[in-house]
């Protein structure tokens, strides 16, 4: 997978479905260098496209040293054929074809709930995503966020304050914290919970990053929660994707008074506007009695 990705040519979510339906990621890598260099008889004695001059098995190799050294660092690739691989985001039309983890997923955080919001969050935006985020762990939910300032901090924090899971899912490498002053957050995550990315462990944040990472957030979750957010926010936009991946999306009261975005959204399918935490899961509990909510 990783020379794969690595090498191919191909938007990485063409990748998910061509590695299910050839039930791995070799059999894809050789139809690509096949269809690139078909007078080539050997996949093995090919070149990478950007390093014409390193045959294929000098690239297979380093790939390999790359996995037992992203291992032993505690940053775990999971592909999509693999038994690890969040359910949720296995379900969506837009899963990546692998993610990292850092830490270890459990099956009950399939029951997780993305709670999202502004940066540069009001006092009373962090009070309300840190009794969300209480809620839900009391509801055994797993309170997912995005690791972000703000809005995701006071639910990540929130959610280990009162004993129960949570999951962040990053917009840089595992290797990597963004902001820099949630690094320890970060480890205290992967330590007692797991940190999601679909990006390379030393992959820096860039602004593409943080609209891929919203994506895959809401399709782990199983609904997305929009505490506060403006019209240009990653938070506005994962309430849009997690709407296309068919994931209901909450939006607050207050967010609906203050926003137009808001009151747009408010008025689609899929959409629900709550004023207390209990609402969220009064909708949400009976979608998650047969486990992972399938889009």
């Amino acid at each position: 997978m990783v020379v794969l990705l690595r090498t191919g040519r191909r938007p990485w979510v063409e990748y998910a479905g061509l590695v299910e339906e050839h039930d791995g990621a070799f059999a894809v890598l050789e139809d690509e260098f096949q269809r690139k260099a078909p007078e080539q008889a050997s996949l093995l004695e090919q070149a990478a496209p950007e390093e014409p001059a390193r045959p294929m098995r000098e690239l297979l190799d380093q790939a390999r040293a790359e996995l037992e050294r992203w291992d032993a660092s505690g940053m775990r690739l999971v592909t999509v054929l693999d038994r690890d691989y969040p359910p949720n985001l296995r379900a969506v039309h837009d899963r990546p074809p692998m993610v990292f983890i850092a830490g270890r997923l459990t099956p009950a955080d399939a029951r997780g709930v993305a709670v999202v919001g502004a940066r540069k969050a009001t006092p009373d935006g962090v009070r309300t995503a840190q009794g969300i985020a209480k809620h839900l762990i009391a509801s055994k939910y797993t309170v997912i966020s995005g690791l972000a300032a703000g809005i995701d901090t006071a639910a990540h924090t929130s959610a280990l304050t009162h004993g129960g899971r949570t999951v962040a899912v990053i917009g840089t490498g595992l290797a990597r914290a963004y902001p820099p002053e949630n690094a320890p957050l970060q480890h205290t995550i992967a330590s007692q919970c797991a940190v999601i990315s679909q990006f390379w462990p030393d992959s820096p944040p860039s602004r593409r990053s943080f609209p891929m990472r919203n994506a895959v957030m809401s399709g782990v979750a199983l609904a997305t929660v929009v505490v506060e957010a403006s019209d240009t926010s990653g938070a506005r936009m994962q309430a849009r994707l997690a709407r296309e991946q068919g994931r209901p999306v909450f939006l607050l009261a207050s967010l609906i008074e203050r926003q137009a975005w808001a009151r747009d959204y408010a008025a689609r399918p899929g959409t629900f506007v709550v004023s207390e935490a209990a609402e969220i899961t009064a909708i949400l509990d009976p979608l998650t009695a047969s486990g992972p909510l399938l889009a």
